[in-house]
């Protein structure tokens, strides 16, 4: 045998062992390298917990397949390759792309019972070289489990952006999306919420929304306060067992002894969700021939109890230049009412400037008739979740309130020093017992002066968490008006709030995850799309045939001598 073929069989022998030995190895390790720079394709550890879960086969249709904007593709490229992180870590995880308007006849089928999901498409316009085309896509997502099946929302909603701004919030939000869908269907309830009543608290078909949300993730029940005139003690015993009480938008006086209910649940350490409206004011009592009402402070009997706790919620209103829009009648053209937009100034439309994993990367928050709250020292940590804009101030009350007052006129000078009022607080520590050094309104012989660390969010307004009904008295979605069509975040800052509540703090930190997805300016495209399509397509080509005519030369020239 030639020395030459025995110094290639032994190369090949190396390498067959190499490549074996490498092959073992990786069935032992396994690791997979991120090398963008934001690491967004590198699953937390929250989400890496998730998926641990999954003991059972678990399918997720995505219905994003076919001929998509670009925009829309890329959203499509995301999805998937994230996807494809999940799956390499539980192979149980399986995942297919279909298109709902591939079958013409059978499409509208499909589209309909994706509606009655709740799946609805977007209707969006595609400019390509300035030509305007329309196209629906479906940006969701089914995941299936157990017989269990969630919907995923793959485009986020954020108002009054471009569909390339959407997707790119979208891309940020796309690993909470799903590890948010893989846990409420794999893993077991264990913490309950309690839904105060008994006060005159917002009417359930008004927070259903906010119900069917929670529900997905916690046991929910109604509790009543009624029983405790009869049995305190029985009714706080009873309190106890849950982990959470939302108050809801109460309307009625509390009672002492369902204060000291309330108190006690909180110094053994349930977490508590307020909602309050310290000023009667509603935009339905708006809506009459003279377009006015009164709004005046509301007596809940509270406030000692918040005073207490390190906060007060000022029975005044706030009044901000970054309201929401509203539409109102104008007159008449013919046999048409008028409809004018108008900023409606009692609704302030917040976004967070707090980077607080609760409100950050959340759009507009929509408030209405809310009022300012006061943050006292008492050793509680207090973080402001929610501030009004810098030109806002407060209005007294009682007060009038009009609708024409959308009319008037402002300037700046209006709101020096009066803005930036805290509409949302979060405290944190060990609260001290309203009824501490105070005779007691029943026997308690596990009384508390001073409370567990704990932690209660406040939010100065009771609608916040209110959703519209439709024409059928049907619950829409909670943050939409029907009046505008825009969509706010209400949704989003009501479950994180929960979720923080509840110390499921995870899922809310990969909603915080920051993604750095640098967009194409599209305007320099058309300017230079000749020049652009040469140097992506017709540059690459060129190099390869100069390359392929420069190899041919000197192989014929080596060979030819």
């Amino acid at each position: 045998m030639k020395p030459s073929n025995q110094q290639n069989i032994k190369i090949l022998g190396i390498t067959v062992f190499v490549l074996i030995v490498l092959n073992a190895l990786g069935s032992l390790f396994f690791h997979r390298f991120d090398l963008t720079k934001d690491k967004r394709y590198t699953l937390s550890e929250t989400s890496l917990q998730i998926v641990k879960q999954v003991k059972n086969p678990l399918s997720i249709k995505i219905y994003m397949q076919g001929d998509l904007p670009a925009d829309f593709r890329r959203l499509q490229q995301e999805t998937k390759q994230l996807l494809e992180e999940f799956q390499a870590y539980n192979k149980n995880i399986v995942f297919e792309f279909v298109n709902p308007l591939e079958n013409g006849e059978e499409s509208m089928d499909v589209v309909k019972s994706l509606y009655q999901k709740g799946m609805t498409p977007i209707n969006i316009t595609v400019d390509d070289k300035g030509k305007q085309s329309q196209a629906m896509v479906f940006p969701w997502a089914v995941a299936v489990y157990d017989n269990k099946e969630v919907n995923i929302p793959l485009l986020k909603n954020i108002m009054g952006a471009s569909t390339t701004k959407k997707v790119i919030g979208s891309i940020q939000h796309l690993e909470y999306s799903i590890a948010d869908a893989i846990n409420k269907i794999t893993k077991a309830k264990q913490k309950k919420v309690a839904i105060i009543k008994g006060n005159g608290e917002i009417n359930e078909v008004h927070i259903a929304k906010m119900l069917m949300q929670i529900r997905e993730s916690y046991y929910i029940g109604p509790f009543t306060l009624d029983s405790v005139a009869q049995n305190p003690n029985g009714t706080l015993d009873a309190l106890k067992k849950y982990d959470l009480a939302i108050i809801s938008k109460p309307t009625q006086t509390f009672t002492d002894e369902e204060k000291q209910v309330l108190d006690q649940f909180i110094m053994n350490g349930g977490k508590t969700l307020w909602l309050i409206d310290q000023v009667a004011a509603d935009m339905d009592s708006l809506y009459n021939q003279a377009g006015a009402t009164l709004a005046y402070p509301r007596d809940l009997n509270l406030n000692d109890m918040f005073f207490k706790y390190g906060f007060r919620i000022n029975p005044d209103l706030v009044k901000d230049e970054q309201g929401s829009p509203i539409k109102l009648a104008t007159g008449e053209q013919g046999s048409a009412t008028q409809y004018q937009d108008f900023v409606w100034k009692f609704a302030p439309q917040v976004y967070p400037t707090s980077k607080h994993p609760i409100v950050k990367n959340l759009g507009g928050i929509r408030f209405d008739f809310a009022s300012p709250i006061d943050t006292l020292k008492n050793g509680i940590k207090k973080t402001v979740l929610l501030q009004s804009s810098q030109y806002s101030k407060t209005i007294g009350t009682p007060s009038e309130i009009n609708l024409n007052s959308v009319t008037e006129q402002t300037s700046p000078q209006e709101y020096v020093n009066k803005g930036n009022l805290p509409l949302s607080v979060l405290l944190e520590g060990s609260f001290h017992s309203a009824f501490e050094n105070r005779v007691l309104p029943f026997k308690e012989n596990s009384f508390q002066s001073k409370g567990k660390p704990n932690k209660m969010i406040v939010i100065a307004d009771g609608d916040l968490a209110r959703n519209q009904l439709d024409k059928n008295m049907m619950p829409v979605e909670l943050g939409y008006d029907q009046r505008t069509g825009n969509l706010y975040d209400n949704k989003d800052f009501i479950m994180n709030c929960i979720n923080y509540l509840l110390d499921d703090t995870g899922l809310i930190n990969i909603r915080s995850k920051d993604v750095d997805l640098p967009l194409l300016d599209k305007e320099k495209v058309y300017e230079n799309y000749t020049l652009t399509q040469f140097i992506t397509i017709g540059l690459p080509i060129l190099i390869l045939l100069v390359f392929g005519l420069v190899f041919t030369y000197l192989r014929k020239r080596k060979y030819s001598k």
